[in-house]
């Protein structure tokens, strides 16, 4: 706590003493689930789930006119997990990011450290800001940015995760990097360009990841995003192309989604349809045909209860979401209404061979935001699954009992300290 204290000071210090913007902000955000057939299909005999998880930041900002870092501190809780009385306790309070970030120019910089990587949708790299730990990388980035346009380039490298310090890389299994689904390197570019009434991007990323036997498999992820405004139209669609290797094994996979909304005199109308492509139950190569958003912000996609892309909840099933989209004030607040129709993205087989229906089920999603005095904002939600035999034969439990997610969320987000 010293410690802390003394950084702060320090910051605030040189706020005073140089040309220079120095700020301190906070968040304090818990969130109460009510889960009973989140994720995955419950059943009658099984009891719903009911807690309340925390995140606490504190986020430390300096920026002058060479340079601008921010130190960003996270605990994760839920409530009660933790004795009323302790002297220690494992591990939820950490750095969510630390970064620096070193301009050239008013246009190209260098940015190093803990940070969020995410563009466009989300839909590949994202925050993941819904989840209380939210998503990080460890990475040197390369920016180029005017007004209309943007060039990035990212390079991250992962180092043995089990060895404190490499003292002897040369050591057998020195170089082995062993955390689960996490990435050994990975290098990509992203080019954004800002159009009439309209945007256009390209990303092209290069990940590896570390085989059992210390060699590296890449894989690589291609795609374009776009938007344009049409009159009172606005249409959008991104598409995302992945090959190379994965474990050893060939990759060729797909992402494809399109959307237009409708500007209306009551509220606006979003109509789309996304397909993400899955693995034939009747393929039995050893080629992966199932696409992986592998860093996106999951969550904003695909409906709110997360049965698809987050965790492995969906296998290789892949799906086709046609959706309806809308929000209106109301209470002085917005509310949002979502629905989706999911279908399978591939063939899939029930236990005797017969294939089974290509829909899944249907999901309602309704979240009502309202802001606060102070900039507080308070968010209620409500999400029901309505799941079909197909649904019950690939994930288990029972479509038949009440699949659905309660939550509620108030969020604090004040500014303490901004030099002048």
């Amino acid at each position: 706590m010293k410690k802390f204290t003394y950084l702060t000071v320090l910051i605030m210090a040189l706020g005073y003493g140089v040309q220079a913007q120095v700020s301190i902000s906070a968040e304090v955000r818990p969130r109460t689930e009510f889960r009973n057939g989140f994720k995955t299909l419950t059943e009658e005999a099984k009891n719903a789930s009911f807690f309340t998880e925390q995140r606490s930041r504190l986020y430390l900002n300096y920026a002058d006119s060479s340079f601008k870092f921010q130190v960003a501190f996270q605990d994760i809780r839920i409530w009660g997990e933790t004795p009323q009385i302790f002297k220690e306790e494992y591990g939820k309070t950490f750095i969510s990011e630390a970064w620096g970030q070193y301009y050239f120019t008013n246009a190209l910089s260098v940015k190093v450290g803990r940070q969020i990587i995410s563009y466009d949708n989300q839909r590949f790299l994202g925050g993941l800001e819904w989840a209380q730990q939210g998503r990080r990388h460890d990475a040197l980035l390369f920016l180029y940015e005017t007004q209309k346009s943007k060039l990035h380039f990212g390079l991250a490298y992962n180092q043995d995760d089990d060895v404190p310090e490499q003292g002897f890389l040369q050591s057998p299994g020195a170089g082995y990097y062993s955390v689960g689904g996490n990435y050994k390197t990975f290098q990509y570019a992203w080019f954004n360009q800002q159009l009439n009434e309209g945007s256009l991007s390209l990303l092209a990323f290069n990940a590896g990841y570390q085989n059992a036997d210390t060699t590296v498999s890449f894989k690589q992820t291609f795609g374009v995003v776009a938007s344009k405004k049409i009159g009172g139209i606005k249409l959008a669609g991104d598409f995302y192309y992945q090959t190379g290797e994965l474990s050893k094994n060939n990759v060729s996979a797909m992402l494809a989604g399109i959307n237009a909304t409708f500007t209306t005199s009551v509220t606006p109308l979003t109509l789309g349809v996304e397909y993400v492509s899955g693995k034939d139950d009747g393929d039995t190569s050893s080629d992966i045909t199932a696409f992986s958003p592998d860093f996106g912000t999951n969550h904003a996609h695909n409906g709110f209860m997360d049965y698809f892309y987050v965790g492995p909840a969906n296998g290789a099933v892949g799906v086709t979401d046609i959706y309806l989209k809308t929000n209106f004030k109301v209470a002085g607040g917005a509310f949002k209404v979502h629905a989706h129709e999911f279908l399978t993205g591939s063939t899939q087989l029930d236990n005797e061979g017969n294939e089974l229906s290509k829909t899944m089920g249907t999901e309602v999603d309704l979240v009502f935001a309202k802001k606060l005095k102070g900039g507080v904002v308070w968010n209620l939600g409500y999400s029901q699954m309505f799941a079909t035999d197909t649904m019950e034969a690939l994930r288990g439990g029972d479509k038949s009992a009440l699949q659905c997610w309660a939550w509620t969320m108030i969020t604090f987000k004040p500014t303490l300290f901004t030099s002048k």
